[in-house]
């Protein structure tokens, strides 16, 4: 039977690669939902190569045969299938365990004949057992020397053969080539085509050389045997569960980079799902549960974005960025900017680069757009920033992206959106308090703590229900004359509402007390809305940008509340200038807040941002109304009237001039010709500066 010729991705030709790419993917007993789920999947990402569980324990459950009489010819008819035949039924083992050894061990080459005899004209190849060295997978404690083992697996592939299959043998985990030796010995190897390796370095292979030396260990005992048997990697994978997704990019390429290997299978498509066990057991293991490109929730990892974006040449590139040193001149201190990939921490480097100081980006790349940030840099400066592929909830990674010498910190990761936190508060709190202190800590180790800028929220206010506002047309005024002029100054209570406001209050409150106990030179900025380039807007964050895009994109504008809530928003160069400021008078400002934003000059409620793109777009955006969202404030306008007067601040963008840059930006970003021309002259400057 001819082997199926690869599908070809939009965004990369085959003929590039010199190995072929698939995926593992272990589906549940009757996962109909879930399989339909991933075959969608795994066509975005142009995959045409699967490897899965073809479970004997499965087949034999009440269901069993009608489960696989559904699955291998749904997903062979989609792709080019490696069923791997694993699990002995409990029932049937000589202890009711699916690793046990079968007390009779034909019954599983029974089991294979009869599944190649139903659907075996849909592929070529045959894998016989998962992992034959992993207790978990097979009980080598009742079977020494592999002797049941290979008495199993000979009359399966032996069969297997007859009925016109290749045959892999399972894949060896962790690489060990005296297992195979044994194997070799107990007369196995003779019917077998293929042999499988697994590996998993950084996750579960403590003991790791590299793939060239790991594939070469296992080609001396094919070469000593005189075997031509080609080695394919049938499964290979890096658990995020550190929340490092670009460390799974480099193990992801490094994995396809394997000499001399033809095939190669990663794993997995999904992230476990918490409520099930493991083969290891229930939680015992977390790295079990963090190994997909998919998280359990359906959201995509780095590794997932970039493929389904590009192809192999964008995970390159990914990989290439953390593989990448700058050199930098001894002595000369560091400029530290955590969340630097994101759309305020990519205009702040760039003015930094600009300035000339040496900058390292500290940034997990977690959030859709950041590696599209960070590819905007390396175009207009080179590989002149240090990329640091760190979560700030590791602490043992951040400290080794913090060992250089700092001249400052700016920190501005952290989860961004009041949504995300209402659905996952626990992950919100770990990212923006706990993260924080982690950086903290570090800092107040050091002889000399750095100077250390945050960039905290307007949140920590609360929903300010204590004031009084009236809708005046379509905007909310508060009936205070004061605060109407001034807007909202630092004197005001912490009240905080949202987990979001909880996690980022906690985050300030403790830069602000490490400032007073540790002595550590801090300032902290409450800000309010900030908009300008770089803002790749979503509905959870960065409002301004997600109302124009919708626009541009011809999509509907969901309004939570009435619409006349109103915020001060302040352009991001002006916010950059800010930040540039606090450094250069940290001493005069350590260990204080300052609610930053456009001040009461610079104000838009929902509506009036509508009717302003109404102008700039020449059609009125979509609207639809939404129920108020939780701790959703009527008015909020930063009293910035302290930091200027402290540093001599003052913005430079006007309103208009602001909301135009944006707009032309955004056309740009999405191919389409600005409507104005001061929009359309922006857009033509910012080409040529690409």
């Amino acid at each position: 039977m001819a082997e199926h010729a690869p599908k070809p991705h939009a965004n990369h030709s085959p003929s590039t690669q010199s190995i072929q790419v698939g995926v593992v993917e272990w589906f549940p007993f009757e996962a109909y939902v879930g399989v339909e789920d991933s075959i969608e999947r795994l066509e975005r990402l142009g995959v045409s190569q699967l490897r899965t569980g073809v479970s004997w324990a499965d087949w034999n459950r009440p269901g069993g045969p009608a489960w696989l009489e559904w699955l291998l010819p749904r997903l062979t008819e989609r792709f080019d299938l490696l069923p791997c035949f694993h699990y002995v039924p409990p029932s049937l083992g000589e202890v009711p365990s699916t690793s046990a050894p079968p007390i009779n061990l034909d019954l599983f080459a029974h089991f294979v004949g009869h599944v190649i005899e139903q659907y075996g004209e849909s592929f070529e190849y045959v894998e016989l057992w998962n992992e034959p060295n992993n207790r978990v997978e097979w009980d080598y404690t009742r079977d020494p020397g592999w002797i049941k083992f290979s008495a199993m697996v000979g009359a399966a592939a032996s069969w297997s053969r007859e009925l016109g299959k290749r045959v892999v043998l399972g894949g060896l985990s962790p690489i060990d080539p005296n297992v195979l030796e044994i194997l070799f010995e107990r007369g196995l190897m003779r019917f077998i085509d293929v042999v499988g390796v697994h590996g998993f370095p950084g996750t579960w292979d403590a003991r790791w050389s590299g793939w060239p030396a790991e594939i070469q260990r296992i080609q001396a005992v094919l070469d000593r045997h005189g075997s031509d048997a080609p080695v394919w990697i049938t499964e290979a994978g890096y658990s995020t569960a550190r929340h490092d997704e670009p460390a799974q990019v480099l193990a992801f390429v490094d994995a396809t980079e394997a000499p001399g290997v033809e095939r190669l299978y990663w794993y997995g498509l999904r992230d476990l799902e918490p409520e099930r066990s493991a083969q290891t057991g229930f939680h015992l293991d977390e790295h079990d549960y963090h190994c997909g490109l998919v998280r359990n929730d359906g959201t995509p990892k780095l590794l997932y974005r970039a493929w389904e974006r590009g192809g192999f040449d964008a995970v390159r590139e990914l990989a290439g960025w953390q593989r990448e040193r700058v050199s930098v001149e001894d002595g000369q201190p560091l400029v530290i900017v955590t969340g630097g990939a994101g759309f305020i921490g990519t205009n702040l480097v760039d003015r930094l680069l600009t300035d000339g100081r040496a900058v390292v980006i500290v940034d997990n790349l977690a959030r859709s757009g950041a590696e599209t940030n960070l590819r905007w840099l390396r175009q207009r400066h080179g590989g002149r920033a240090q990329f640091e592929a760190v979560d700030l909830r590791d602490p043992f990674a951040l400290r080794r992206a913090l060992e250089h010498e700092i001249d400052a910190v700016y920190h501005l990761a952290g989860q961004v959106a009041v949504t995300t936190s209402l659905v996952d508060p626990i992950s919100d709190f770990e990212i923006n308090a706990r993260g924080t202190l982690n950086l903290l800590e570090l800092l107040r180790a050091r002889p000399t703590p750095p100077p250390l800028i945050f960039t905290s929220t307007n949140k920590v206010y609360g929903a300010l229900e204590d004031l009084k506002f009236v809708a005046r047309g379509p905007r909310y005024e508060p009936a205070d004359t004061r605060l109407r002029e001034h807007g909202i100054d630092e004197r005001r209570p912490l009240d905080l509402h949202s987990p979001y406001g909880c996690s980022k209050g906690a985050a300030d409150q403790y830069i602000l007390d490490y400032a007073r106990s540790y002595g550590l030179p801090t300032v902290v900025f409450r800000m309010s809305c900030i908009y300008g380039p770089r803002q790749l807007g979503t509905e959870d964050q960065g409002w301004v940008a997600h109302f124009m895009l919708s626009a541009i994109d011809r999509r509907p504008i969901t309004i939570y509340g009435d619409g006349r809530q109103v915020r001060d928003v302040l352009a991001v160069g002006d916010l950059v200038d800010a930040l540039v400021l606090a450094r250069e008078q940290v001493e005069s400002l350590r260990g204080e807040a300052f609610n930053i934003g456009g001040g009461p000059s610079r104000t838009l409620s929902l509506l009036q941002l509508c009717r302003r793109i109404e102008r700039l777009h020449g059609a009125a955006p979509k609207l639809s109304f939404e129920d108020w969202r939780v701790g959703d404030q009527r008015y909020y306008v930063s009293d910035t009237r302290r930091f200027a007067a402290r540093t001599g601040w003052r913005p430079r963008h006007s309103l208009d001039a602001g909301l135009e840059q944006l707009y032309a930006w955004l056309c740009q970003l999405r191919g389409v010709n600005a409507k104005r021309p001061r929009a359309a002259a922006f857009a033509a400057q910012e080409e040529a500066v690409r």
